[in-house]
């Protein structure tokens, strides 16, 4: 991969629902080993092109590039093939299953049985993988063989956010990833973003929590009403300039 060139590039993407257009022409270049934070007011169109960037939300005008190919992502699953792992707000967990299973759901290992016979799970090395990646990543989940549903609210963010490390080749988006949880949590989910860049994946963060995507990201783009306000480096930004930018007035 060419380390100057984006993994993900949307170049002039607009999109409308009915008479009101959601997005207008939005460029947004994300770069490997990068977390870029993606701010605006509520209704700017963050989530709008999030989606677009998860394949959930097909864009009306403009093109979408990844690693410098132009691609079009008809689906999340597609999105998902081309090593793009989308985390949500509401994580998208089976609470009833056990964080290995969460971690490997629609990529289990499958051992074969005697002479190509239909196999079984192999637990034993999805477990075995799954623990290698929460040591690296610094998931503290004592037991990865737990149900889901019996871990707190950073745990389970936690998961979420492994397993979309793991898969991963190019991109991250994770939207709000602390919303709902407290300062310790937090802090937890913050390591992980860091950790995420160290391998080298680029990192969309939508998140409402100025100072944290200021303390976390090495660029910002922001958007009002749709469009594109500024994309810049964070150095030297607080959040009286970002509320500024993202209302379009002084604060």
């Amino acid at each position: 991969m060419d380390a100057a060139r984006p993994v993900l590039e949307l170049r002039g993407v607009s999109k409308w629902y009915g008479q009101v257009r959601a997005l207008r022409g939005v460029d947004l270049a994300i770069k490997a080993g990068e977390v870029h934070g993606l701010l605006g007011d509520n209704g700017a169109g963050k989530s709008t092109l999030l989606k677009i960037a998860a394949g959930a939300v097909q864009p009306d005008e403009g093109e979408i590039l990844i690693d410098g190919e132009a691609v079009q992502l008809a689906s999340p699953l597609d999105a998902r093939d081309r090593g793009i792992e989308t985390v949500y707000q509401d994580l998208a967990l089976a609470s009833t299953r056990s964080c290995t299973a969460n971690v490997f759901i629609g990529r289990e290992i499958v051992r074969r049985g005697p002479l190509g016979a239909l196999g079984v799970l192999d637990r034993r090395a999805m477990h075995a993988r799954v623990s290698q990646e929460f040591a690296e990543l610094g998931v503290t989940i004592a037991d990865p063989r737990q149900r889901a549903g019996l871990l707190s609210g950073g745990q389970r963010q936690g998961v979420a956010i492994a397993r979309s490390a793991m898969w991963a080749r190019h991109l991250v988006l994770l939207d709000e990833p602390t919303a709902a949880l407290g300062v310790r949590q937090k802090a937890s989910v913050d390591r992980l973003m860091r950790q995420m860049r160290e391998r080298g994946l680029g990192v969309l963060l939508i998140s409402h929590d100025v100072p944290e995507v200021l303390s976390l990201a090495d660029r910002i783009t922001i958007l009002r009403q749709g469009t594109v306000v500024t994309t810049q480096s964070t150095e030297g930004v607080n959040v009286a300039y970002v509320v500024e930018k993202m209302v379009g007035g002084s604060v």
